[in-house]
């Protein structure tokens, strides 16, 4: 059937040369007579036109004039589908038309929006879910896109989508968690994230959910690393009462996620409390300052005291950097907080911070229903930036971070979603290569006040997130500062595990 009409396509793009000929023929007498005598004496020598020269006069002009008739009716340049679409059906009527189907299917027409656009976060009308970024945000990666298709979405229409908005697959994962199927794409033309989003929530329906790929950070304020000799004191041994806690529990057996930068896993402070690890980053890297920190902070047992030393952790390295920082992105944490998930972590640390995001917001759901603790910093944006995220999104537990004298740090986010404090300035952690380093921030806060939630869940383990967040607000101790900067105060680990002690 393709063979055939493209014999015909064939046949009739040869016929319109031949007709032109004729067409050519019949009037050169004419012409020519009309050059000799400048006064335009017409002299009819061809005789009548036969029907078939008229026809083939008219599709020849047909086939010439339809294509700018469609460009100015369109207001658009008309796509080589639609060239063909017209030239073939001036010269085969209904049939060229079908032809032309067979041959050249028809594309997509992207509609390019004008005038002013939506500068914030819009979702989709129909049950369709997209998120595009306003024109003054900056915290997402530049060329990246997360897309959901619907179940019905075919092959050719994903490339369809690929060919016309100049985008290239590079990853899909399943979410055990959530259900959901999410694709990660780059765009490779000059698009903005922003307009590309816009341009595929109208023009792809089977699209049914899209947003940019945000980035998080997990920052702190770091001095060089010491080697193994430590000569500080830690003064959250004291703060929390660790010693007197441990007499109880050490957080025996909880399983405890840390979703951070690459952790030495073989400093000597974790030996033999690593109960697994998952890249989900997938580049090799060394070690981390800011991923070792939060892990000793939670389960050091050696040179340093953890608030749980005795818990499973699972080291998750979603973030990836040098120096004192680090950068994650929405699909790599989607990825970690899944697979910790799947490995049955009752506790998930995450020490980083960033800005809201909808698809991370449903997998916390998802993990808070099934009764995992999630645990986050609140930021060091300082008291004036806006709500981050996760520590803002409903069910995580929001951590700021005080100094030895229970004042709250400068740089510390301000808000209803701080829930607790937990000491996080100047605070002695562990470091890569066996060494150590003094560190500040919410994020050493964070992983405090998760290893005092391990050592609740030790002690009474069907206790529910809810109830945990409870118990950890009951047990604070009262600080200086407003509730929306020291939440329900400082975390006393004693108090926790042995509420008579409050």
């Amino acid at each position: 059937m393709r063979k055939a009409a493209k014999a015909a396509l064939m046949a009739a793009l040869m016929a319109a040369p031949l007709a032109m000929a004729t067409v050519v023929g019949a009037l050169s007498p004419a012409l020519g007579q009309a050059a000799n005598n400048p006064p335009p004496v017409i002299v009819d020598r061809g005789g009548p036109i036969t029907p078939l020269g008229g026809f083939v006069i008219g599709s020849v002009a047909c086939a010439a004039i339809s294509p700018m008739i469609g460009t100015v009716v369109l207001g658009r340049e008309l796509t080589i589908s639609e060239a063909y679409h017209t030239t073939l059906s001036c010269f085969l009527g209904p049939a060229g038309w079908l032809l032309a189907d067979a041959l050249f299917p028809p594309s997509v027409t992207i509609q390019t929006p004008t005038g002013n656009q939506p500068r914030g976060p819009r979702r989709t009308a129909s049950g369709r879910h997209f998120n595009i970024p306003p024109a003054d945000a900056t915290r997402f990666v530049a060329n990246e896109l997360l897309l959901e298709f619907a179940g019905n979405v075919t092959a050719q229409t994903r490339a369809t989508l690929a060919r016309t908005m100049q985008l290239t697959q590079l990853e899909t994962q399943n979410f055990a968690l959530t259900g959901q199927t999410i694709e990660r794409w780059r765009i490779d033309g000059t698009r903005s994230v922003p307009d590309t989003l816009s341009l595929i929530s109208r023009n792809f329906p089977g699209v049914f959910r899209g947003q940019a790929n945000m980035i998080y950070i997990g920052a702190q304020t770091q001095s060089a690393p010491q080697k193994s000799d430590v000569g500080a004191a830690q003064y959250v041994v004291g703060k929390l009462h660790l010693l007197e806690a441990h007499r109880v529990n050490s957080g025996d057996d909880v399983v405890v996620a840390v979703i951070d930068s690459k952790i030495d896993t073989n400093h000597p402070d974790l030996a033999g409390v690593i109960a697994g690890e998952y890249d989900a980053v997938g580049t090799p890297a060394p070690p981390h300052s800011h991923g070792t920190a939060m892990a000793g902070a939670i389960a050091a047992h050696s040179k340093l005291i953890g608030v749980a030393p005795k818990v499973k952790l699972l080291a998750v390295r979603a973030f990836s950097g040098t120096g004192e920082s680090a950068e994650s992105t929405t699909f790599s944490i989607l990825k970690s907080l899944d697979w910790a998930a799947s490995k049955n972590a009752r506790i998930i640390n995450m020490s980083f911070a960033g800005p809201a995001d909808p698809l991370l917001r449903e997998m916390l759901l998802k993990a808070n229903a099934r009764g995992i603790v999630l645990i986050a910093a609140v930021g060091n944006a300082g008291p004036r930036s806006p709500p981050l995220y996760p520590a803002a999104d409903a069910g995580v537990i929001g951590v700021t971070a005080t100094d030895a004298a229970d004042k709250v740090m400068a740089q510390a986010n301000r808000g209803p979603q701080v829930a607790i404090a937990a000491p996080g300035v100047e605070i002695l952690a562990a470091a890569p290569d066996g060494k150590y380093q003094v560190t500040s921030g919410t994020s050493v806060a964070a992983a405090h006040a998760t290893g005092v939630a391990a050592l609740l869940l030790a002690a009474q383990p069907k206790l529910t997130p809810a109830q945990v967040r409870a118990d950890l607000a009951r047990g604070a101790r009262r600080i200086p500062g407003k509730r929306n900067e020291v939440g329900a105060g400082e975390i006393d680990a004693l108090a926790v595990v042995n509420p008579s002690r409050k």
